[in-house]
């Protein structure tokens, strides 16, 4: 193969060098296309075809449904790691030691305590805000009461931001469910896991003492490492771009939260559970539903189905499937949405319609499931994903930094009115 693209445009050939990845990729590098070509650009809404980084963190393969972080597969992480040793991975590039692991969640409790004061910014929304809404702001707020920029070539500042962010985001993701219940706001227990606290956190009540349930907890840490990361979509191509004006790590993951709250990002698995609850609503004949999807005529799709970038099937789906089963199982629940949910899985994963198609559940399908038996409201799904994304986020923000990327500015295809005269005010 050439290593060189050739652009022909009014007879003129132009060049420009291909790159290969580490897992053979190709891109064609254009970053000299309008200095060289006196001013063309390429038009790519969604930027669907544009490697806008280069990026040593994830690698993502849809057609062959493949996920990993920093060459480790994705099915290997959920099985044998958990998520603070995964946070670890994303953000520092590899797997830590037993001392660095002990060290990294001393210093993440360290820091945990959030100022007394954000209560009072949290005390500002009504009970019905939006939780994403209010851990957005929250985030932001951060950067009030961590005024000092973090001097990104120190890696002992680098270190403590880092630090200092995943200490403090679990608590107020806890806070802004409590806020919703109208629960009083709990601080966590540092004799506990990374996760258990969280846990611990959202659902422990004032009058009685809360027991972990270890099901629980392992579904909840599969579902966080499979949340991670997932290299340059919506929300973390956000953080990065805020993060390429060299705004702060609160600032930009602040940004990122605001992309994720989106129902074709984030918002997914609440999409999952109305579109259930609407099943059963409509009396929870969901073979009834299997034929509208199937119906070209019929608007009706379903949601947590096939996958934007995955064209194979969702490796993460295949993994958090068997951890949904064994919370419902364990649990117990007696729930007609969840009923709904497990017969359309089984309809569509049997149906050659679907199959053929590639339209089996995504991670996105059985985490709705799963938080729905945990009697996490649907608002906080989408809450409950950007905690499992945060060390991505972090990751991503730190490369871009450390890369020294200049900052982000996108150009255009310009469709309006051409240069015309001013009309005076009387005479229009």
């Amino acid at each position: 193969m050439s290593n060189i693209a050739i652009l022909e445009v009014d007879g003129k050939r132009y060049e420009f060098p291909m790159l290969k990845g580490s897992e053979n990729e190709i891109t064609i590098d254009i970053n000299n296309l309008r200095s060289v070509t006196g001013g063309i650009t390429t038009l790519d809404p969604g930027f669907k075809n544009t490697s806008s980084c280069e990026s040593a963190i994830t690698f993502l393969d849809g057609e062959k449904g493949i996920l990993r972080y920093r060459g480790y597969s994705i099915e290997e992480l959920a099985e044998k790691s958990d998520f603070l040793e995964v946070a670890y991975l994303l953000i520092f590039g590899e797997l830590p030691t037993t001392s660095q692991k002990l060290q990294f969640h001393k210093d993440i409790k360290k820091t945990a305590l959030v100022d007394e004061d954000v209560k009072k910014i949290l005390d500002g929304f009504p009970r019905s805000a939006h939780p994403m809404g209010v851990l957005s702001a929250l985030t932001s707020a951060l950067t009030a009461f961590n005024p000092t920029s973090v001097n990104v070539s120190s890696e002992q500042d680098m270190y403590r931001a880092v630090c200092k962010i995943l200490g403090k985001f679990p608590v107020l993701v806890a806070w802004a469910y409590r806020k919703e219940e109208g629960l009083p706001l709990a601080y966590g227990d540092n004799s506990l896991g990374y996760v258990e606290n969280f846990i611990k956190m959202m659902f422990e009540l004032p009058n009685e003492e809360y027991k972990m349930n270890p099901i629980v907890v392992n579904a909840l840490d599969k579902l966080l490492i499979l949340h991670a990361d997932h290299e340059q979509n919506c929300s973390t191509s956000t953080v990065r771009v805020v993060g390429s004006s060299h705004a702060g790590l609160f600032a930009s993951i602040s940004a990122g939260i605001s992309a994720l709250w989106g129902p074709l990002h984030g918002g997914a698995n609440q999409a999952v559970i109305e579109m259930l609850e609407a099943i059963k609503a409509d009396g929870g004949d969901y073979q009834k539903y299997i034929a509208k999807a199937k119906d070209k005529d019929d608007p009706f799709r379903l949601m947590g189905f096939g996958h934007r970038v995955y064209k194979n099937f969702d490796p993460r789906a295949n993994i958090i499937k068997v951890a949904a089963e064994e919370v419902l199982n364990d649990l117990g629940v007696d729930d007609p949405v969840l009923d709904i949910a497990r017969g359309l899985a089984q309809e569509a994963l049997s149906d050659d319609y679907f199959k053929s198609r590639n339209l089996y559940p995504n991670v996105d399908f059985y985490s709705g499931i799963i938080y729905r038996a945990l009697g996490i409201p649907v608002p906080m799904f989408t809450a409950m994903f950007a905690l499992g994304r945060l060390p991505g986020w972090i990751a991503q923000w730190k490369e871009m930094r450390l890369r020294k990327e200049p900052i982000s500015r996108p150009r255009q295809l310009y469709t309006g009115a051409p240069l015309r005269a001013f009309v005076e005010e009387s005479k229009r």
